[in-house]
């Protein structure tokens, strides 16, 4: 019974992500440089799928029973995931959590045009590789969880 509330959680804890970045990945970047509100929208969905890539990320390292997945923060984590293979590019993952951090504070149209060009340009392939990998390593345990 234990086996299979783990694997519906991390299955939802997936599903969520995977959904989550479906969503932000029908956005219209057009729309985003004219309409702030749907600027404002797109950076809380970035922040969402971002928050929600490192609980997966998490649950899938504790299924491969990585040493330190049990707890940590979203820094710690993408660490894990990177030093275990999970991550390919620590570079972006790392941009990601800096402008997770820093995009409650600006207030500069600028900045934000800028954040917008990164999530269409750069966070949203991470996501998408990261999704694909999540997805490889939970069909490598199988039935085993």
């Amino acid at each position: 019974m234990q086996k299979v509330n783990i694997s519906r959680k991390l299955m939802k804890k997936y599903e969520n992500y995977d959904n989550c970045l479906s969503v932000l990945e029908k956005a219209d970047f057009d729309n985003a440089y004219n309409d702030e509100i749907y600027r404002m929208g797109l950076i809380c969905q970035f922040n969402l799928t971002f928050e929600l890539s490192c609980k997966a990320l998490q649950a899938v390292l504790r299924l491969h029973a990585v040493n330190g997945a049990e707890i940590g923060s979203p820094r710690e984590i993408l660490k894990l995931g990177y030093g275990n293979g999970f991550l390919s590019d620590s570079e972006v993952w790392r941009l990601m959590l800096t402008k997770r951090n820093e995009n409650v504070h600006i207030y500069d149209d600028e900045a934000i045009d800028e954040l917008v060009i990164m999530i269409r340009d750069s966070f949203i392939p991470a996501f998408r590789e990261l999704a694909k990998v999540l997805k490889e390593k939970i069909d490598e345990v199988g039935e085993d969880f």
